[in-house]
């Protein structure tokens, strides 16, 4: 170090080193530069200014080497041999060359630090090639210690200097050209302070070196070129640092135009921002300049994401709230620079949609309960998690008993508002964890949790039905409803929610099967029962199209007369295995299951076309279902099933019970005057035990009235009776409407008819329904006795 310092100080001219330092800067940034215009450009034009850039760092080195031995005094005469002093400079311009070339786009830290140490060779060429070209009058040896000592050190500090120049850290960046200026100047100390010059008179320099003061003017010249190169270098630098700036202005307010936030990063710090990000994060322009992107979103690494791939992430605001983002990545080219886009997409309104999305999936939207989803959900859920053996849970199927009329009769939007007085007593009655639900209609559902044992469902559906019986006031009117309930239990390791659901289903078709207004407990039973329903209707369906029914007619006679003025037409199926099946089990399943309509059709058109054959004055009556009766192309059927089956309309009867004259009185008028223009006959069958209106009477184009066999039965003994069917005779005489009396069975009740001069009676104690030829034997043997 002593022989250094000494060298420095005591051997050379300080103001040339001076010198040597400036032309070294100068040419440095004069590389540097050129190297920066050669990254920025394209095409071929890169190719040339990094070829000028290489150059210009082989010219920097020599030119710095050069002026360093210009200022060495050595005491004697001195003299540069020319092609040896261009061969160095021809050296260092190929191994800086090699190392750019192949440290060129890397990030192999190895391959840099390779390509640093052929850099740094190519320095060593140019020195000790150059201090070779350096001739003395006398005699030139070497510390061979300083030579060893200073090449090995100048190229580590070469290979770090290119090691630390391609860095993304650019901080780390910043070493990069100290490290290079430093392997540069131990190399040119170490090997100067080595050089050991002995004065001989008799050594001459040879014919061809150059003085110093010949080939001073060259080096001038190049460093001249160098200064040139700077000055050139400065104002592309200037150019492109405008052009950025001008880029990333037209950039952002391009951006601004984007409804997401749009920060552009660089080395993980943000550039610049637009309106939008603002906005997003409640930071000004100023405050996002320069923030680090991990200030926005902490915890994420902006290299572990993928560019073009949406991330979920939470960006932390300026009063550090965090707000719910999707960002994205993408690289691009500003300048010579790539930089990062990276793309902000507020999510607080999608969430807050999604959310409002939830609540309507799961949600009733009239009462504010859970619906159906929600309810299988929580009840699957619910039921999995049962494992305790006491621990247990219950379903209450409800459903309401005459709502039907109040939202018929008030309308829907009362309807409505009932339903949602009724939510808010179902919510009153059950505990703050258990769940209630609409599945729609009038139709509810209670999930009952923790249930100990049976007695608490019990008490809770019993409480249901006491506050849904209370009534309810709607708009100023009081309104009464009543509540079917079926329970359903169950208890750690026999749960299934299809098949609870199911069992609470069943219990409450009983409750409704057994008047309504009321509860039952599952058992299982039902489920046979329900087994065996399923089985009839499958049964029930077979057994239309294999011809399985039957008409049996029952004769009306005339009571002054005794002869057969009608006959009823009654459908019994003769099921193959169980026999005849009461239409009392099978009628009310057709009308359920819809077909009713089908076999109707059959019933209506069999007995027409029975009836045909028979006497011209015996009629048939067949009754009409409700189902039938909503049909608006009834008339039409009738008409066509009479014009098929050849039977006049006035021989056919149609019964229609009163439960019929319900739905609507303007349709049903309607109704009942097209068929009675079609001409056939209209009978209100089991007139007395439903809604008996005269109203009725009075205003439907009815031609008979069929007294119910429930007043017959106690005639001729109980009063009431005898005054309730004597009273009706009366009155459909009075209406000039014919009268027939059901279920007569003794010569008293016949008698008690008879004198009350009632125009048909039927009943036992005439016949008992007949198959159709039995019928007709029936006729012929009232005949031979007449």
């Amino acid at each position: 170090m002593q022989a250094i310092l000494t060298c420095v100080m005591q051997e050379h001219d300080g103001k040339i080193l001076v010198l040597a330092a400036f032309v070294c800067a100068i040419g440095v940034y004069a590389a540097s530069a050129i190297a920066s215009h050669a990254a920025r450009s394209e095409g071929p034009a890169r190719r040339h200014w990094a070829l000028a850039s290489i150059v210009a760092s082989g010219c920097t080195a020599w030119a710095t080497h050069m002026i360093a031995l210009l200022a060495f005094e050595p005491g004697m005469e001195a003299g540069f041999e020319p092609v040896l002093t261009a061969l160095s400079l021809l050296l260092v311009i190929g191994g800086i060359g090699a190392g750019v070339a192949l440290a060129l786009g890397q990030r192999r830290r190895l391959r840099r630090f390779a390509a640093g140490v052929i850099l740094g060779l190519g320095v060593t060429a140019l020195h000790y090639v150059g201090q070779a070209s350096y001739h003395v009058t006398g005699h030139v040896a070497w510390d061979a210690g300083l030579v060893a000592a200073s090449i090995p050190a100048s190229l580590v500090l070469a290979g770090l200097g290119m090691v630390a120049a391609g860095e993304r850290n650019r901080g780390l960046r910043r070493f990069a050209a100290p490290l290079l200026l430093g392997a540069i100047a131990v190399l040119h100390l170490g090997g100067m302070a080595a050089l050991r010059l002995t004065y001989d008179p008799l050594v001459p320099l040879p014919d061809t070196a150059i003085a110093p003061a010949t080939i001073a003017p060259i080096i001038a010249t190049v460093s001249v070129g160098l200064l040139m190169l700077a000055v050139l270098g400065l104002r592309m630098t200037l150019a492109a640092r405008a052009q950025i700036r001008r880029d990333r202005e037209r950039l952002r307010e391009l951006a601004s135009l984007a409804l997401e936030g749009l920060a552009v990063c660089e080395d993980g710090a943000i550039t610049t921002a637009n309106r939008s990000l603002e906005l997003l994060s409640g930071l000004s322009q100023a405050e996002l300049t320069g923030c680090p992107l991990a200030r926005l979103l902490p915890g994420l690494l902006l290299a572990d994401l993928p560019e073009q791939e949406e991330r979920d992430a939470e960006l932390v605001d300026a009063a550090g709230q965090g707000v719910p983002v999707r960002i994205l990545r993408k690289d691009i080219a500003i300048g010579h620079k790539r930089q990062t886009v990276v793309a902000f997409r507020d999510q607080r309104e999608r969430l807050r949609s999604e959310a409002r999305l939830r609540t309507l999936a799961f949600t009733d939207a009239v009462t504010g309960l859970a619906n159906r989803a929600r309810f299988a959900d929580l009840l699957a859920h619910h039921a999995a998690a049962l494992r305790e053996p006491q621990a247990g849970l219950a379903v209450l199927m409800l459903d309401l008993d005459r709502f039907k009329f109040v939202n018929d009769t008030l309308g829907h939007g009362m309807g409505d508002v009932l339903l949602a007085k009724v939510a808010a007593r179902l919510r009153s009655v059950v505990g703050e964890s258990d769940v209630v639900a609409r599945f729609g209609g009038d139709e509810f559902a209670i999930l009952l949790l923790g249930v100990a044992e049976a007695g608490h469902p019990r008490a809770v559906a019993a409480r249901i039905v006491e506050a849904i019986d209370r009534a309810f006031l709607l708009d100023g009117q009081l309104v009464h409803v009543g509540v079917s309930v079926g329970v359903a239990l169950a208890f750690a390791g026999t749960v299934e929610p299809e098949e609870l659901l199911r069992h609470a289903d069943l219990a409450l078709y009983k409750a409704k099967e057994e008047g309504k207004g009321t509860f039952r407990v599952f058992e299982p039973a039902m489920a046979e029962r329900m087994q065996a329903r399923s089985r009839m209707e499958a049964d029930l369906r077979r057994a239309l199209g294999a011809g399985e029914f039957e008409l049996h007619f029952q004769p009306l006679v005339d009571v002054r007369t005794g002869a057969v003025t009608a006959a009823e037409a009654l459908v019994r199926w003769r099921h193959p295995e169980q026999g005849l099946v009461s239409p009392a089990d099978f009628i009310p399943l057709a009308e359920e299951t819809g077909l009713i309509a089908p076999l109707g059709a059959w019933v209506l058109h069999t007995a027409c076309l029975q009836a045909a054959s028979w006497p011209s004055d015996i009629k048939v009556a067949v009754n009409l279902s409700p189902v039938q009766f909503r049909d608006d192309g009834l008339p039409q059927a009738v008409a066509d099933t009479l014009r098929a089956t050849g039977l006049e309309a006035g021989r056919l009867e149609l019964e229609i019970t009163e439960g019929v004259l319900l739905d609507g009185e303007e349709r049903t008028l309607a109704m009942l005057t097209k068929l009675r223009g079609i001409g056939v006959g209209l009978a209100m069958d089991d007139f007395g035990t439903g809604y008996s209106s005269l109203s009725y009477l009075r205003r439907f184009p009815f031609s008979k009235i069929k007294i119910d066999r429930s007043f017959v039965s106690l005639l001729p003994d109980d009063a009431e009776s005898a005054a309730i069917v004597r009273a009706i005779i009366t009155m459909g005489a009075g209406l000039g409407m014919a009268t027939t009396v059901e279920g007569v069975e003794t010569a008293e009740q016949y008698a008690f008819v008879a004198a009350e001069r009632c125009g048909q009676v039927q009943g036992y104690h005439v016949s008992r329904p007949l198959p159709a030829a039995a019928f007709l034997g029936f006729l012929s043997g009232l005949e031979a006795a007449a």
